[in-house]
């Protein structure tokens, strides 16, 4: 019997957005547009350098997102991650909580610091995040829940988790857990770099395969060695069983086992695109925990990333979100 409609691992991040002009990436030195690690020297220089530019703050972390929109579809969700005892930890647990969002207890040193994920938006609409993992980059084995897992329809695993070996090897521990208890396993492929520098470490990850992939079209491009989408997909079949490769304003593809599906796109005037694949990956994995099939799950998809990039943040009020279910 399953508890949940989806249990999911990855990085607790708090964070921190700020809307910018590209100079001020240029003048950072920062890579606009992947997402890039940083130690927190580093990130507290760039944090003093923005003194005076407005921030928001919230909690994220991509696989975060993604099981924070299928609880406020309605879902019934399970995440694991690690924070500090710190202020940021403390909220970040408090907001999981307040999502609806079930996940363990956490006891660790008070010298631990929570993560944070620097969030620079440009005027196009692209994201760029400068990530300091703090005590995310200790994840392990010890945060999984075995029992949920095994009671989770499908657990997800944030591909981030790539650059830890420990963190790596509990997502691998995660998928053997779900696949020993006859439950199924998706990945997100998380960002280009993941796919360009750490592909042998998520192709570890993936192992035999895994039930269901994500990516978009760069990421796809690059595991796959290609600039062929064709050849990408060819390829993706080797590894999954069935796979969603976004295609930003062109909508997105999902491979069902069977059949190629093309998702139709909902034009809209993007403002922010922090989160679209978090946001379209919890419309996928909500509707097809809840009955829908593939066709209108990835439409419930593209209609929720289509909302999303309309405002700031990677999150929606939960009303809007609910109200997108009546318009399938």
């Amino acid at each position: 019997m399953t508890r949940y409609d989806v249990y999911g691992l990855g990085n607790a991040l708090l964070d921190i957005e700020c809307e910018v002009v590209p100079q001020v990436l240029e003048d950072l030195g920062i890579d606009k547009g992947v997402m890039t690690l940083l130690d927190e020297e580093s990130q507290n220089k760039i944090l003093s350098r923005l003194d005076g530019h407005p921030t928001k703050r919230t909690c994220g972390g991509s696989a975060a997102n993604t099981i924070i929109a299928i609880s406020q579809f309605g879902g019934k969700a399970f995440y694991s991650c690690k924070v500090a005892q710190d202020e940021p930890g403390q909220y970040y647990l408090q907001d999981l909580a307040q999502c609806g969002v079930d996940t363990s207890p956490q006891t660790y040193a008070e010298s631990e610091i929570t993560g944070k994920c620097l969030v620079f938006v440009t005027p196009d609409a692209d994201r760029t995040m400068n990530t300091f993992l703090g005590i995310s980059s200790s994840f392990s084995e010890a945060e999984l829940v075995p029992e949920a897992i095994a009671a989770s329809t499908y657990t997800y695993i944030e591909g981030y988790l790539v650059t830890g070996e420990n963190s790596k090897q509990a997502a691998i521990k995660a998928r053997e857990i779900a696949v020993g208890a006859g439950q199924k396993v998706a990945l997100t492929l998380s960002d280009l770099n993941m796919a360009k520098f750490f592909k042998q470490g998520l192709l570890e990850m993936i192992g035999p395969g895994v039930d269901f992939l994500f990516a978009n079209e760069s990421e796809a491009l690059e595991i796959a060695g290609t600039q062929s989408l064709d050849n990408a997909i060819a390829y993706l079949k080797t590894l999954t069983k069935g796979f969603a490769i976004t295609l930003g304003p062109k909508g997105s593809i999902i491979f069902d086992g069977e059949t190629l599906i093309n998702i139709e796109a909902f034009p809209v005037k993007a403002i922010d695109t922090v989160g679209a694949g978090d946001m379209y990956a919890g419309g996928v994995l909500y509707g097809i925990t809840n009955g829908l099939d593939w066709a209108k799950a990835g439409r419930l998809g593209s209609l929720a990333s289509a909302k999303l990039v309309t405002t700031l943040g990677a999150r929606m009020a939960t009303a809007d979100v609910q109200a997108l279910l009546g318009k399938l």
